[in-house]
This record gives structure tokens, C-alpha cells and sequence, in this order.
């Protein structure tokens, strides 16, 4: 449950909030370089994660979550928001420095990818 539905009845068909008032009216990522497997690690540390304008508890909650590595979709599943709106705030989270990011990896100079990061990223999405 979301703290902007506390102390309502919520249809899971029809959820209360849009994701647009989550990410104050932003429908789209600022950032491109954000793809379902990019990784993402906390970089701040938990002591300062504290409530201040502008971080709201779904901002802590990726924090808190990524204080080990995650991907995007890892992030947006156990956030149960769409992607979209997971890029946003993970955008919010990068352009403050809380976070830091590593693209997908791309092949070696053989074409090929490591088979452990593929497993490893294969075993994730099997979690989800």
C-alpha cells in the first residue's frame, strides 16, 4: 500500500493514484540511458536517508532496496509501479547522487556477453 492511499478502500482493479501523482504530474523519464536491465546501487548512506522536499517514501524505498544491486524491473516489480514511472524516480535519485547506474552490458570485442551477468540477470527476473 501506497502512503498516498493510507486509511482508504482501494479496488485493485482501479487503483486510487495514478502514477502521475507519484512522480508529480511527470508521465515520461527524463533519462534515456535507463533500460529494464540497467543496474542501479545506492551510493548515500542509510543514516542520510532522511525525509526532505522532494524524496518521497517510494524515493526511500528504491534506496533502501538498492542497496544491493538491482535492475530497473527488479525495482519496479517490488515497487508494484509501472516502469515508466520507476525510471522517473530512479532519474530523481541519480540526479541528486543518491544513486549510480551501469548500463547493460554490451558484447566483447568476440560478440559475446558474460554468461555469468546473463544467468545472474536471468535468475532475477525469475524471481520477480
Amino acid at each position: 500500500m501506497s502512503h498516498w492511499t493510507e486509511g482508504l478502500e482501494q479496488d485493485d482493479d482501479d487503483p486510487l493514484v495514478r502514477p502521475f501523482t507519484i512522480t508529480r504530474g511527470r508521465t515520461a523519464p527524463q533519462r534515456s540511458d535507463l533500460g529494464l536491465i540497467t543496474v542501479v546501487i545506492t551510493i548515500i548512506p542509510e543514516e542520510e536517508v532522511t525525509p526532505r522536499p522532494g524524496i518521497e517514501p517510494e524515493h526511500r524505498r528504491i534506496l533502501q532496496q538498492c542497496r544491493e544491486p538491482a535492475v530497473v524491473a527488479e525495482v519496479s516489480a517490488a515497487l508494484k509501479l509501472p516502469v515508466s514511472v520507476t525510471k522517473i524516480l530512479i532519474g530523481d535519485l541519480i540526479e541528486a547522487g543518491f544513486l549510480i547506474f551501469r548500463a547493460p552490458a554490451r558484447p566483447g570485442a568476440d560478440g559475446t556477453l558474460d554468461l555469468d551477468l546473463l544467468q545472474a540477470v536471468r535468475e532475477g527476473l525469475e524471481r520477480l
